[in-house]
């Protein structure tokens, strides 16, 4: 197929474009590169995928476009490469954090940007539209386990509020134009090439060096942490299969995850929460170093726990997680290691 992911320099579409190529599809990525983490890390994902594509002949072929889908003309031009069967839309501001600080970054990207991609869709008469939500949409709810029947009307963040903005805009969008759109809300991911903002990266970079992590909620909080692969699984089942309407779908009592029109929503997640301070014990026994902790309160925004129902993904198209957080964590801290610390090695060898 040929297929446009958004975000692919970032963690989870650098992996969603990856795994498209080894499979032999053709990916058109998008992404603007910009500075809110390292953007060599960025520049290292795209270079990979350069690699893939150029050195195994049953890859598929990869084009990269570097701009910000907040410019209407740049999706425009992107959506005019070639004649797309998906577009998995995965660019977004990311970071709970950063919303208290700058939320215009997230109108920008997450709001302005997803109606560039949707009208683009409606434009192109795409096959299906696939974009991130974010376990964050559940919000005040503390019914565990999370499913996507629960209300998702109270978000504690304004990151939060703008990806179930993206759940009604599409399902606009899907009762307009019948644009088929299927909404992902991942749960905690983490793996290999990871963003550096968030804990994992923290806690095994200070550990290794031996410096003070920060705990906050006096590491009593839970979260359904996805190993990276497990996520694109599921990404690639619920693209591959394109949404339908709910024959089911009842106006009277509205289910919120389907609809009489082609959308539909799916958590993605482990569904085996971990408290906070017994995923810092397997770091420190894959690292064979004790943590020098610092316990603070819960900050804003924050959530006490995430669990994942994840058995309507199953049920449709046999979704299964199979990687452990101790085998997740061991796969992670190898990559860190490799990429990390040896390169700063040799750059330090190289500066003698």
């Amino acid at each position: 197929m040929n297929v446009l992911v958004t975000g692919v320099a970032g963690f989870i579409g650098f992996h969603v474009a990856r795994l498209l190529l080894q499979r032999g599809d053709t990916v058109v990525g998008i992404d603007n590169v910009n500075d809110y983490y390292d953007r060599n890390l960025k520049r290292s994902r795209l270079a990979l995928l350069e690699l893939i594509a150029g050195k195994d002949k049953d890859a598929g072929a990869f084009h990269f476009i570097e701009a910000d889908i907040a410019d209407s003309a740049a999706v425009d031009d992107a959506f005019g490469r070639l004649p797309f069967d998906r577009v998995i839309h995965l660019a977004a501001q990311a970071g709970i954090r950063y919303s208290l600080e700058n939320p215009r970054a997230y109108m920008q990207s997450n709001l302005v940007g997803f109606t560039h991609i949707l009208e683009a869709c409606r434009d192109h008469e795409i096959a299906h539209l696939v974009y991130a939500s974010t376990s964050s949409v559940y919000g005040a709810n503390t019914s565990m386990p999370f499913k996507e029947e629960h209300r998702a009307d109270h978000p504690l963040q304004f990151y939060a509020a703008t990806k179930r903005a993206n759940e009604l805009m599409a399902h606009s969008y899907s009762h307009l134009f019948d644009l088929p759109t299927t909404g992902l809300r991942f749960f905690t991911v983490y793996g290999p090439w990871g963003r550096p903002d968030m804990a994992l990266f923290r806690f095994v970079d200070r550990i290794y060096k031996g410096e003070t992590i920060e705990v906050y909620n006096y590491g009593d909080h839970f979260r359904d942490f996805t190993y990276i692969d497990d996520i694109v699984t599921g990404i690639l089942l619920a693209t591959d299969n394109i949404a339908r309407p709910d024959p089911a779908w009842d106006s009277a009592n509205p289910n919120p995850a389907t609809s009489h029109k082609p959308y539909r929503l799916f958590n993605i997640g482990c569904g085996s929460p971990v408290k906070l301070s017994e995923y810092i014990g397997v770091i420190e026994k894959c690292l064979n170093k004790k943590a020098n902790a610092r316990y603070l309160p819960r900050q804003p925004g924050d959530v006490h726990g995430t669990f994942a129902d994840c058995s309507r993904l199953q049920d449709a198209f046999g979704y299964q997680p199979s990687i452990s957080v101790e085998l997740g964590v061991s796969r992670y801290i190898e990559w860190y290691l490799d990429y990390y610390v040896k390169r700063m090695e040799l750059q330090t060898y190289l500066l003698r």
